[in-house]
């Protein structure tokens, strides 16, 4: 049951994480959040109907919070999905600063005191994000980026999240409490089973500045199995793109995105996707009309012809 909306705690930070079946991975992104050198904060641990024993590894950790002095809190919820997950433990945050890292990832010990200093330092900016690493949990050797950093100087993020022109590391954001729910004021993003980083960022970044703290202050754990890397039947893959596709006109929305060069720039975003699959399942009258309507809506670049060409070498290359 949601709670009533309460004034944030000045100074403090909320972590909101879901989880699904974390019962190996949970204890490490837990552990880090207890190593943390910043001395106000509250764990929110959002249960999404796990079926292993993440509850009891969960409830072993209420001590810890404790003992640090760090609020925590678990939230059960039956199986959805992850933004439905973040949506139940969104009315409990109190925080001034709102973060949400991934359940298997890792916050170093400075991680958000950092974030929350330069926030303090800089009152003209509503938000700040980090720079990720990547790593074999298993090993501890460092892992290639997953994400395009790009130009870390650019402080209007929007298109570059949506684009994959730069990072979405949940983990590496930090927001601001006030900010965050003044678009959201009924604490609920928009639910898909898909994605919960362009419900959390995009509505927020086409709003606010954010720059980037050079520094590697988030683990992202390159983690066999998880969610993001299970291998997808072709139909799987293809309802995934058409929910991004549903997402993204909601986001749109919610921003207030209506003037014609904008919305030009997410059908080309769609139109690109869709010739990527298409070309990946070797559908060619599918790849060849989202060209045509990428050409017709000023989409069709010099990356992607020669990406384009590319393929059909490698084909015909192959064949």
């Amino acid at each position: 049951m949601h709670r009533e909306k309460q004034d944030f705690t000045k100074g403090k930070v909320s972590v909101v994480t879901p989880v699904f079946n974390g019962e190996f991975h949970l204890s490490r992104m837990l552990d880090s959040v207890l190593r943390q050198t910043y001395p106000q904060m509250e764990m929110i641990l959002v249960d999404d109907g796990s079926t292993d024993r993440t509850l009891w590894v969960a409830e072993g950790y209420r001590e810890k919070f404790a003992a640090k002095g760090y609020g925590y809190r678990i939230v059960r919820a039956a199986h959805k999905n992850a933004s439905a997950a973040i949506n139940r433990g969104l009315p409990y945050v109190t925080g001034e600063y709102l973060i949400w890292p991934d359940s298997d990832d890792i916050l170093e010990s400075k991680s958000v005191e950092k974030r929350v200093e330069f926030l303090k330092r800089h009152p003209e900016y509503q938000c700040v994000r980090s720079l990720p690493y990547y790593v074999d949990p298993q090993t501890g050797e460092l892992q290639k980026a997953e994400e395009q950093m790009g130009d870390l100087s650019g402080e209007y993020l929007f298109w570059d999240i949506l684009e994959s022109k730069t990072f979405v590391c949940c983990g590496c954001y930090m927001i601001k409490y006030a900010c965050f729910f003044a678009i959201y004021p009924g604490r609920h993003i928009p639910e898909y089973p898909v994605g919960q980083n362009f419900q959390m960022l995009l509505p927020y970044m086409f709003r606010y500045k954010c720059p980037t703290i050079r520094e590697q202050l988030y683990g992202v754990c390159i983690r066999e199995g998880s969610h993001s890397r299970t291998r997808l039947t072709r139909t799987e893959e293809e309802k995934k793109y058409l929910d991004y596709e549903n997402l993204v006109d909601e986001i749109a929305e919610i921003c207030g995105i209506y003037d014609r060069k904008s919305k030009r720039r997410i059908v080309c975003w769609k139109e690109k996707r869709r010739y990527m699959i298409a070309q990946k399942y070797g559908c060619s009258r599918q790849a060849a009309g989202a060209l045509v309507r990428l050409f017709l809506y000023g989409g069709f670049t010099k990356e992607l012809l020669w990406e384009t060409f590319w393929r059909r070498w490698n084909r015909i290359f192959h064949s």
